[in-house]
């Protein structure tokens, strides 16, 4: 079993950064894909990124390419996810998530294990 829990998550101005944290525990997810997903009341969950066990290769949705940025320490079992130039409809509650296998995935329901989430909250 692996446990993921996120932090980082707040209020901020549009325009300015946060940056949040997946901490797992309970079995090393050094050979797990990662990713970070988003979601508001009333719709499903998005992808936002995703990132190789090796931090390698990263992915990114269109609408957060060139202002997130997601990367991993294997060593503190932990992801990352840089978020700069917020804008208002980044708000959301955002969740990491594990998943074993090698390759990145965009489907939610292919994850394995999932964080209780961080509420980010950006103010215009």
């Amino acid at each position: 079993q692996v446990q993921l829990v996120e932090s980082g998550g707040g209020l901020v101005q549009a325009g300015g950064s946060l940056r949040l944290s997946c901490a797992a525990s309970g079995r090393t997810v050094s050979t797990y894909a990662m990713g970070w997903f988003r979601q508001v009341p009333g719709k499903e969950r998005e992808f936002v990124a995703g990132i190789r066990w090796s931090g390698g290769s990263t992915y990114y949705a269109d609408s957060v390419k060139g202002r997130f940025t997601i990367s991993r320490d294997n060593a503190k079992n932990t992801v990352y996810l840089q978020m700069n130039s917020l804008k208002p409809e980044d708000t959301a509650v955002y969740y990491c998530a594990a998943i074993r296998a090698v390759v990145l995935t965009t489907n939610p329901s292919a994850y394995d294990y999932w964080g209780q989430g961080t509420q980010v909250t950006v103010s215009s």
